[in-house]
């Protein structure tokens, strides 16, 4: 069984989800955009399906590293969009570039990290929620019967 059909079967919930997790992002470090992106990256399974007591939604984030550099070009392209032209946070320019682009500059690394516990710490909040949200319609023994089969 593919997951597409189980997954397939909760994308009413997802856009559920998706409007109330929208504080949650709010309150967070990331815009919407960036989340957007994150969650293009995320895929999720349900953990011990055969079980639906103790069968669990989690996020697999393990595409999510891959696209963390992109999160900040994502807020200077909407940065740009809205007409500031440039951030105002200069990020040391073009020699801190050219470091960067060496493997030299060092900073960015610690800030990857940060991001990327961040981007699976919320990817995995958004899963519980959608799970809460398919147990309190009904849904979620259908969807581990759908996973397991």
């Amino acid at each position: 069984m593919s997951d597409s059909e189980w997954s397939d079967r909760i994308v009413g919930e997802r856009m559920q989800t998706d409007q109330e997790f929208a504080e949650k992002v709010a309150a967070s470090n990331f815009s919407r955009q960036q989340w957007g992106l994150i969650m293009t990256a995320v895929e999720f399974e349900i953990e011990s399906p055969d079980d639906p007591e103790s069968a669990r939604l989690v996020a697999n984030t393990s595409k999510v590293e891959s696209i963390v550099p992109e999160l900040e070009k994502v807020d200077q392209a909407r940065g740009m969009a809205a007409g500031g032209g440039r951030q105002s946070d200069d990020s040391g320019g073009l020699f801190d570039g050219v470091k960067d682009a060496l493997g030299l500059g060092g900073g960015d690394d610690g800030t990857d990290r940060e991001q990327l516990a961040a981007a699976e710490e919320m990817a995995q909040m958004y899963a519980g929620d959608l799970q809460e949200k398919l147990e309190s319609k009904g849904k979620w023994e259908e969807v581990c019967v759908l996973a397991r089969e």
